[in-house]
């Protein structure tokens, strides 16, 4: 099955498709590592709201997630479900991290060249 764009009916079956984790043994832990984005996004969003970033925990999930879904799907997956005011913070953990190269101008649709990085966030990311 192609997945040209994803959308709510395609995108359970673009994760299944894509996951990779060898001991993974239920669909609960499936779900698990899928469920990621959510908490990704929760972290971002605390981040806007009181400027508090926990960036260990943030790295620590991203790896993890691009360790199971593999760096093209996991993008994918993270730029359909991440809210648009929310990018700016993925793409520059992504850019710091090595998941998106010069040449990654699109993905789902979303002009990545065009999304700003955030100015506190390499700050701190430079510390590590």
């Amino acid at each position: 099955m192609k997945f040209i764009k994803l959308n709510t009916d395609n995108f359970p079956l673009f994760a299944i498709k894509h996951y990779d984790n060898p001991q993974c043994s239920t669909a609960k832990e499936f779900e698990e590592d899928l469920n990621r984005i959510v908490y990704l996004k929760r972290l971002f969003k605390k981040y806007q709201r009181t400027g508090e970033m926990r960036d260990r925990l943030i790295l620590n999930h991203l790896i993890t997630f691009y360790n199971v879904f593999g760096i093209e799907a996991g993008s994918r997956m993270l730029f359909y479900k991440m809210d648009t005011d929310l990018l700016p913070v993925l793409k520059t953990f992504l850019v710091y991290l090595g998941y998106l190269s010069e040449n990654t101008k699109e993905i789902e649709g979303i002009d990545i060249i065009s999304i700003p990085l955030n100015a506190g966030i390499i700050e701190r990311l430079r510390k590590i």
